[in-house]
């Protein structure tokens, strides 16, 4: 963190929340006319082209380890392509509002998987209590699944699948991918994730006979594309470099009032006293995480939480 936070830095916050939040909505319209892989192989390579453009006008340079490479061939598995599957296919039979609230929980298995491979990441009194927080809220969450349909309680488990990916993703980047410029692991992330889902996409999907798009599905591409996959991580770095890691990784606390806002208003979702109070404690499970308060340590040394990636 770096002292006051400007109106600008507040404004790009917000955006990004919006821009992260609206993605579910988007996966959402488009799934069913696209197939899961074909859209996230066509939201990659907008989003690449973006980031590519980004990376040229910013003249960063090219890695020159061999292993820098390998490691970011792996950050493109876990970070991108199991995560994006995972919560594509999940959102063909779960509200968009429901995947935001359970992506929200990246920080969550942040704090329980960091200790095991980060000496510096110590589990902390607030990180155990915000996780049984949010826990009990997820539980809410995806308890209607277990009596209403199979297929609602799969994509659940789905959607916290790729949660846990994420924080493997973010655990990861801390250990093996450290010191790079902020936009050499977005734009090669990105990269090496179109190729291997593109693959999958045209193999699995064959989206030339069974994609039929209409021009909701064809905007949701190009938003998810540009803002979702590409104009989302340069704010993202651009705020990380500013703000910091834990102070950034705040913005998991906007998707899912994003989330179930857009999902209401556009697509007329359900929305509960079941789905407040969950959505509730899982805010107040990652707040508890990132605060100040108890932050004896109850295991390890000491770091902040890593930044959360989202979809």
């Amino acid at each position: 963190m770096t002292g006051r936070a400007t109106r600008l830095e507040w404004l790009t916050f917000f955006a990004l929340g919006f821009m992260w939040g609206s993605s579910y909505l988007f996966i959402k319209i488009a799934v069913d006319s696209f197939g899961t892989f074909t859209l996230i192989a066509l939201r990659l390579l907008i989003g690449a082209a973006f980031l590519w453009v980004a990376f040229r006008l910013n003249g960063t340079s090219l890695p020159r380890e061999r292993r820098i490479y390998g490691h970011l061939i792996v950050m493109a598995l876990i970070n991108i392509t199991i995560p994006f599957g995972l919560i594509t296919w999940a959102e063909q039979s779960v509200d968009s509002a429901l995947a935001a609230i359970l992506n929200a929980t990246v920080p969550l298995f942040v704090i329980v998987i960091a200790p095991m491979f980060l000496p510096d990441e110590p589990i902390r009194l607030n990180g155990v209590v915000g996780l049984a927080v949010g826990f009990i809220g997820v539980v809410l969450l995806v308890s209607p699944g277990l009596v209403n349909a199979t297929g609602d309680l799969a994509g659940s488990v789905a959607l916290i699948g790729s949660s846990l990916a994420y924080a493997l993703g973010n655990v990861y980047n801390r250990r093996n991918v450290r010191g790079l410029p902020p936009l050499v692991p977005a734009v090669f992330q990105v990269t090496f994730a179109l190729v291997i889902v593109s693959v999958l996409a045209l193999v699995l999907e064959r989206p030339w006979e069974t994609a039929h798009p209409d021009a909701g599905a064809w905007f949701s591409v190009v938003w998810l594309g540009i803002f979702g996959s590409g104009l989302a991580y340069v704010l993202y770095f651009r705020l990380l470099g500013r703000w910091g890691a834990t102070r950034t990784a705040l913005v998991a606390y906007l998707l899912p009032v994003y989330g179930i806002v857009l999902g209401f208003l556009v697509l007329q979702e359900h929305v509960d006293v079941t789905l407040i109070l969950g959505t509730a404690l899982v805010i107040a499970g990652v707040a508890l995480v990132n605060s100040p308060w108890g932050q004896r340590r109850l295991f390890g040394s000491a770091a902040p939480v890593p930044p959360v990636e989202t979809a």
